[in-house]
């Protein structure tokens, strides 16, 4: 199992974000941006070469983001519901992510096999999301995923209300 570190709300934004291994050695880069039909996220590896990208596909019913490896689709991932947690859902991959999502404390699997596994960690340097994957080879895909559900956390709608003036009675 391998563990890839993120910087603290760096996976949704549209900075470049570095994912770095265990010893602190820069692996991969995520540059793209987010917020429109068709925008995409694109992973690469430090030797340049595009190992996995997510593109942003539907606001009907929800946000939903295709999965590619390198070139190739491999899954679409869309929200199933949540109460009392979220679940989410990975076609083509059979893979379902489900548990703490807004305290970054949830699971991927494929059935029963644990394919990753996302927490958080505080080191000198700074707080981290540290994700453990079982294969490495899954690691570009599960990055992405990361990303997505960071994006939905921290870019929900948020309902506003007018300030109703108070009156003032003499």
């Amino acid at each position: 199992m391998s563990e890839f570190f993120i910087q603290d709300k760096q996976l949704s934004n549209v900075t470049r974000t570095v994912v770095k291994d265990a010893d602190g050695h820069s692996l991969y880069l995520l540059v793209g941006r987010w917020g429109t039909k068709g925008d995409a996220l694109s992973l690469y590896s430090m030797d340049g070469a595009l190992v996995a990208r997510i593109k942003q596909i539907s606001f009907t019913f929800g946000k939903r983001f295709e999965i590619y490896e390198s070139y190739k689709k491999v899954g679409t991932l869309h929200k199933i519901f949540n109460w009392p947690g979220d679940f989410y859902y990975i076609n083509q991959l059979n893979w379902r992510v489900h548990g703490d999502i807004y305290n970054h404390r949830y699971k991927i699997h494929h059935f029963t096999k644990e394919i990753m596994r996302m927490d958080k960690a505080s080191y000198l340097t700074g707080d981290y999301y540290v994700l453990s994957v079982v294969h490495d080879e899954d690691a570009p895909k599960c990055i992405c995923i990361a990303a997505i559900l960071d994006y939905w956390l921290y870019n929900r709608k948020k309902t506003t209300y007018p300030l109703k003036p108070s009156k003032i009675f003499d």
